[in-house]
């Protein structure tokens, strides 16, 4: 039974700080569905971050401060967000000492609760190939994150895990495994499986006939090799070396090195099978065109692009420990990468796939309604139940 807003206790302020409280990015999405659920229970919410949803601010409860991030740079923008955090969270805590106050791994060292959408102690640098000045400024990137990272987990009361391999890769830095909950993300109720007329028009997007088989990819094409693109690329290769492979690869993603991957593709004579489509702001379109996703990822704390292939109805191969890949049932575990190095190993899954096209979207279905089941309302609501059993925090972390 719905709760009407008179009968919900609105309860003290909360502070948030994260990069961006929007939809077209996982831990993005993911804090701008708590902000809202607290909004829309009359909770005093101060959002402090670089992007914006405007629809998301039209809330009276909402309070938004906006923080710069010179040259789009998260390096440059780390401090000020940090600072305007610390400064937001105190002064909303002066007013009221049961202040909440939400955090996003090492942006911000506040003693309240740390919302874990990565670990970078875990994540390995992956950028051979890469200009030199981009792998120092990387490496340098990644020290920092790893040492603010320590600090925040170490000193936060309570921390929410977006998955359990997230929760195990956080208590392995030492922190009590009672202070770590795992709270898996919701889906949007427009992720809803593709009907014939959506599919249709997204392959005349495309251009792409209605009978051809397409595979998507979705991350970005930097310098950073994290997202498993090269891995993909050359089991294409190997693929389409086979006279009857014929399959469609969507590429949605921008990035430095998305001029020197359209040569690479163009040497290859691959133009006309391979597109490549740049940043696109809503991966809805290229899923509806999408009959697979393939996401050989080298780390995912989570995968929220899979989640949302799933939810659709569009069957996805993902990196074994990917965190998503812990609500793949046993029945889906040759949807599975072991290696997402392993070239052989995907090639082979592709054409498994290219054989029994039919049958995995048939298998796909279960997995697509138990996600669909948990809203991004159900993720909030899980978290304001957890925090409320947690003492706050009365001050800041330096």
């Amino acid at each position: 039974m719905n709760v009407q807003r008179s009968e919900i206790s609105p309860g003290p302020p909360w502070v948030i700080v994260a990069g961006g409280f929007h939809r077209h990015g996982g831990m993005d999405a993911a804090n701008a569905a708590l902000a809202s659920y607290l909004a829309e229970r009359g909770t005093p919410v101060h959002l402090v971050g670089h992007l914006f949803d405007e629809q998301l601010l039209k809330n009276p409860a909402l309070t938004a401060y906006r923080v710069a991030r010179p040259l789009g740079s998260d390096l440059l923008g780390h401090r000020s967000l940090e600072r305007r955090g610390w400064a937001v969270a105190n002064r909303i805590l002066r007013s009221n000492s049961e202040t909440r106050v939400v955090v996003n791994g090492g942006n911000c060292n506040f003693s309240d609760i740390n919302w874990a959408h990565a670990v970078h102690r875990a994540w390995a640098v992956s950028d051979e190939g890469a200009p030199v000045s981009f792998r120092i400024k990387h490496r340098l990137e990644k020290y920092l994150n790893r040492q603010r990272e320590r600090r925040a987990f170490t000193s936060a009361r309570v921390i929410l895990a977006n998955s359990n391999r997230t929760r195990d890769e956080i208590i392995r830095l030492g922190v009590p495994p009672n202070r770590v909950h795992t709270v898996y993300l919701g889906a949007e109720p427009r992720w809803r499986a593709i009907d014939d007329r959506v599919r249709a028009a997204a392959r005349d997007s495309f251009r792409i006939a209605l009978d051809r088989p397409a595979i998507a990819f979705i991350g970005a094409l930097g310098h950073d090799r994290n997202k498993g693109f090269d891995t993909l690329w050359q089991a294409w290769q190997k693929l389409s070396a086979i006279v009857n492979w014929d399959v469609d690869l969507l590429v949605a993603g921008g990035g430095r090195a998305l001029d020197s991957w359209r040569q690479r593709v163009s040497d290859a004579g691959l133009g006309q099978r391979v597109h490549l489509l740049g940043h696109i702001a809503t991966v809805s379109q290229v899923l509806a065109a999408a009959d697979l996703l393939v996401s050989p990822v080298r780390y995912e704390a989570y995968g929220l692009n899979v989640h949302e292939a799933l939810c659709c109805g569009v069957p996805a191969i993902v990196t074994a420990t990917a965190g998503i890949a812990e609500r793949f049932p046993a029945t889906l575990q040759d949807w599975l990468i072991p290696n997402p190095n392993d070239v052989e190993d995907l090639v082979r899954r592709l054409l498994l796939w290219r054989t029994s096209r039919a049958s995995w979207k048939e298998h796909v279905r279960p997995l697509m309604h138990e996600l669909r089941a948990r809203s991004w309302e159900q993720m909030a609501a899980e978290i304001v139940a957890i925090v409320s059993d947690a003492p706050s925090s009365k001050v800041a972390c330096a």
